[in-house]
């Protein structure tokens, strides 16, 4: 099934014939593949490592896929489409990133969902882009194109980095934040519970949603013996957690996961400010399979410690696979659940 902004991408479709195209950003579907039946070729990178790994099957001489916060390759195209992300600071970073893809006079198709800011393109557009054409509207989606009219600033990651100093309970860290990432100038509420309320962790450590490394970096302040993975789902993310470590001396594994599936080990600590923000239908299922997979994954008396919003559906399901439900903290927004195997 197609989301609604590829829906709209593939009736316009004949935008593409011909054509080599770069699909940027793509979404939970298998937009890239069928872009092969007007397209003579196409490239696909995913920022969402589970977008990636739905569309990896359909691998073929034609369609190449690749996960990150750019091509390993420096291959221009004839057309380069961008899905317009929800986290909107993106934007300039994935149009540059484009560009750097792009044949002279090269068109640039961008679609997006109404209320997820699409309808401000003509304003972000960077001046290196003709000024966008409405191309369609349908679906509460719209379809601008453009092409490249000069050329564009060599792609730096170091300026789309926000560097800051932030003090944690732990101790003082720098957090390098790429655009897109969530990680304000400020411990958010629910990290801020979290690290305030750790109990002493031992041996190797998964840190689960690993953002911009707030978390590992503020533990690994305190305890620098301890061995951490941190995975993530999302390139940015990942590349976000590297750059933090690097700025504070500290090491770890740092890798794209969908859920714990790529992890290859057991361990001492799970520790998470959990990122689901799907609704609360998918949020239920990602809550069980986390706490499921996170017993299956610890060491016998290894602790299991996450804070949550009050509202999501953890009790359960903790209880279910520790046998018990311990709240270590809690106040009017979340709760720390702490429990040892």
């Amino acid at each position: 099934m197609l989301t609604n902004a590829s829906q709209v991408l593939l009736r316009n479709s004949d935008l593409v014939k011909g054509q080599s195209v770069l699909v940027l950003n793509y979404e939970s579907d298998h937009l890239p593949k069928e872009l092969l039946n007007t397209a003579s070729k196409v490239c696909g990178l995913a920022l969402d490592y589970h977008h990636h790994l739905m569309m990896q099957p359909y691998t073929c001489a034609d369609l190449t896929l690749y996960f990150g916060h750019k091509l390993p390759i420096e291959e221009c195209f004839d057309s380069v489409i961008v899905y317009f992300p929800k986290a909107k600071a993106l934007a300039p970073y994935l149009f540059n990133l484009a560009a750097k893809h792009l044949k002279p006079q090269g068109q640039l198709i961008v679609v997006g969902e109404n209320k997820g800011g699409i309808k401000s393109l003509p304003k972000q557009l960077p001046s290196y882009f003709d000024k966008p054409f409405k191309a369609d509207n349908a679906r509460h989606c719209i379809v601008f194109t453009s092409e490249l009219n000069a050329p564009a600033p060599a792609l730096k990651l170091a300026d789309w980095i926000s560097r800051y100093q932030l003090d944690t309970p732990q101790g003082q860290v720098t957090i390098c934040n790429l655009v897109g990432v969530f990680s304000e100038k400020k411990l958010d509420e629910g990290t801020q519970l979290l690290l305030a309320n750790l109990p002493k962790m031992r041996g190797n450590i998964l840190d689960f949603g690993c953002g911009a490394g707030v978390i590992t970096a503020a533990l690994l302040k305190a305890q620098p013996e301890l061995k951490f993975d941190c995975v993530d789902i999302n390139a940015m993310a990942l590349a976000s957690c590297e750059l933090t470590l690097a700025a504070n001396g500290f090491k770890a594994n740092i890798f794209a996961s969908d859920g714990l599936a790529q992890t290859s080990q057991r361990y001492d600590g799970i520790i998470s400010n959990p990122p689901f923000h799907d609704g609360l239908a998918s949020t239920t299922n990602i809550a069980t399979n986390f706490v499921k997979d996170s017993a299956a994954n610890l060491k016998s008396g290894g602790i299991f410690h996450i804070v949550a919003n009050r509202h999501l559906p953890y009790s359960d399901t903790i209880a279910d696979n520790f046998g018990s439900v311990n709240v270590a903290a809690e106040n009017n927004k979340y709760k720390i659940y702490s429990n040892v195997k």
